[in-house]
């Protein structure tokens, strides 16, 4: 008890000093958001492969991937083969404790198919889950670490339905690569180390098996050490034998719901019960045109799907073309289209399971004219106002914050069939709570805090089994023959969303490669204020948006893009300079 008192003694004190250093880093940025976590530029060229290609966040995945396209495994082993490995390699932003959105494209069939893999809330949840006992909302920091936070993990059973339908390789096979990385160990990479530097999450300096993890003897790991991790090795393994029922009903899920239920901070509700119960959806997928061109995504409770194409519909009429990528004509029209794509999202996207969600009103192509038509092409329309899509129902805006530590990767396989998938455990470092040997998500914080506003109810308030809205944004683009075009999709909280517009409009309009078009300057707009990267040439223009009205803001953007097209001459495949990733190819 002694033990125990301290330790919740001493992560109060850490919680207190976390949460004036992100208000001060929050009101130094002119914005309530966190500040993402840029580890440098590495330029990189485009990859070209003839046969397959993955692209993911690490290159130990990127090999991973490959190596089962190799033993003639399909686009589905491929992506589970890499995502395992992430697991292990990038446990800041994804893992067995997490979530994920998948799409898959069967290029013979000429099908597309969704998986949602969204955490759920527990059957005890209520919307009162994250307010205080004066019944305000509590502060995101101090909901983030511990059991409260915690939704049920989504991802192996994603993983297992796809690869149940389009897995080529035996499930065990898929696995090896991760076993013997967590066996043998793996390097450090210079990007873990920074992240665990940086202090954004505090659980990983106070809760106890996270911190001798990432801290052997004392000593905080540094780029270039060895890394073992014997207990996902054996959770793996088990998984492998097994399959993913001891994950949700055996001994891996007791484990689980222990920990949330007996954390140190904040205890959590998730139980036996709501572990065995869970169940990844294939949803269908959200489609709209832009130009000749078809662009696919993630239906509810991921917004990313319909956001990013209402951005690009809206702006149709404006012919981005004719502007080159980086002048100030592209980057304002860009920013008024997500003004007006976020209110909607804010107003009526969340678990369609739950709320009525105007998905053919949202991506209507009349509605979307008359929203494109409200784009000034001189002048910031401030902050834009939801619109009234054909059956919508009246809810209060919401802007719950989304954490930037997530990753992406995409598979093209030999007969063509392809994935993007986008997996995420939320905060850097999720809950802090680790089980086994990976990291326990914080994904109910992506709920609205708040239930109502103005007496209104939110769609995305917490509620029993609901899952919390995200702006995960897997993507796919096709041309006019349905044949396959571009497979896209990135990290970074909610700003996934203009990452992702920003990009297809780079190799669609602008005509760049994959590579080139990552590789661009990046722009956001939430529709709050006008973000421009750092130490790019886009930074420039603050004084001619502001000029126009626009509030901006210069700061590193995180992206973390990777992306696959397919051209007649073969795959082009590219990586984010701001991050690890690695495309490779054959």
């Amino acid at each position: 008890m002694i033990h125990h008192a301290f330790l919740k003694r001493f992560y109060t004190l850490t919680l207190i000093v976390a949460q004036l250093l992100l208000s001060q880093a929050a009101q130094a940025q002119g914005e309530i958001r966190e500040p993402e976590a840029a580890t440098g530029f590495n330029q990189k060229k485009a990859v070209s492969a003839k046969q397959y290609m993955v692209v993911a966040a690490n290159p130990y995945a990127s090999q991973a991937g490959v190596d089962m396209l190799a033993q003639g495994g399909s686009a589905v082993d491929a992506a589970i083969a890499a995502q395992l490995v992430l697991s292990l390699v990038e446990p800041q932003s994804s893992g067995l404790g997490g979530g994920t959105f998948i799409l898959h494209w069967h290029n013979k069939k000429q099908q597309l198919t969704t998986f949602d893999g969204r955490e759920t809330a527990p059957q005890q949840a209520s919307s009162a889950l994250f307010l205080n006992k004066q019944g305000k909302p509590l502060n995101w920091v101090d909901a983030v670490v511990g059991g409260k936070s915690v939704g049920v993990p989504g991802l192996l059973a994603a993983l297992n339905q796809a690869h149940q339908q389009f897995g080529v390789l035996p499930w065990s096979v898929l696995f090896q690569p991760a076993i013997d990385l967590a066996d043998n160990g793996f390097i450090v990479s210079k990007r873990l180390e920074k992240l665990l530097g940086m202090n954004f999450n505090p659980g990983i300096h106070t809760l106890p098996e996270i911190k001798q993890y990432f801290s052997p003897n004392g000593i905080g790991i540094k780029t270039g050490d060895t890394l073992k991790n014997p207990q996902l090795a054996k959770a793996l393994r088990s998984i492998a034998k097994e399959g993913v029922e001891v994950f949700y009903q055996g001994w891996l899920a007791k484990k689980i719901v222990e920990k949330v239920q007996h954390a140190i901070i904040s205890p959590g509700l998730l139980s036996l019960d709501d572990m065995k119960k869970y169940q990844a959806i294939e949803r269908a997928a959200v489609c709209a045109p832009y130009h000749q061109y078809k662009v696919c995504g993630m239906a509810p409770p991921s917004s990313g799907g319909i956001t990013v194409i209402q951005i690009l519909a809206q702006l149709q009429s404006f012919e981005l073309a004719q502007y080159p990528p980086n002048s100030l004509q592209a980057v304002h029209l860009l920013t008024q289209s997500a003004r007006l794509a976020f209110a909607d999202r804010n107003k009526y996207i969340a678990d369609s399971d739950f709320v009525s969600v105007p998905i053919a009103g949202l991506l209507a192509a009349d509605y979307l004219a008359k929203r494109g038509a409200l784009i000034d092409e001189n002048r910031d329309m401030g902050q834009a106002v939801a619109g009234s899509p054909q059956n919508s129902l009246e809810f209060a805006d919401d802007n719950a914050i989304e954490r930037p530590s997530t990753t992406h990767l995409v598979v093209v396989d030999k007969q063509g069939n392809a994935i993007s998938m986008t997996s995420s455990i939320e905060n850097g470092f999720g809950s802090a709570l680790m089980v086994q040997g990976f990291i326990l998500n914080n994904q109910l914080t992506d709920f609205s805090f708040a239930p109502k506003r103005d007496g209104q109810w939110v769609a995305n308030r917490v509620e029993p089994l609901k899952r919390p809205r995200s702006s995960m944004a897997p993507t796919m683009v096709f041309n006019e023959d349905n044949s396959l075009r571009l497979v896209i999709g990135a990290p970074g909280g909610s700003r996934i969303i203009n990452y992702v517009a920003q990009t297809i409009v780079g190799v669609l309009d602008w005509q760049l490669n994959v590579q080139q078009a990552i590789n661009l300057p990046k722009v956001t707009n939430r529709n709050y204020v006008t973000t421009l990267e750092q130490n790019t040439a886009i930074a420039k223009l603050k004084p001619a948006l502001e000029a126009r009205g626009h509030r901006v803001n210069v700061r590193p953007l995180n992206s973390g893009l990777h992306g696959i097209e397919v051209t007649k001459d073969g795959l082009v495949g590219g990586a984010d300079p701001r991050r690890e990733g690695l495309a490779l190819g054959r």
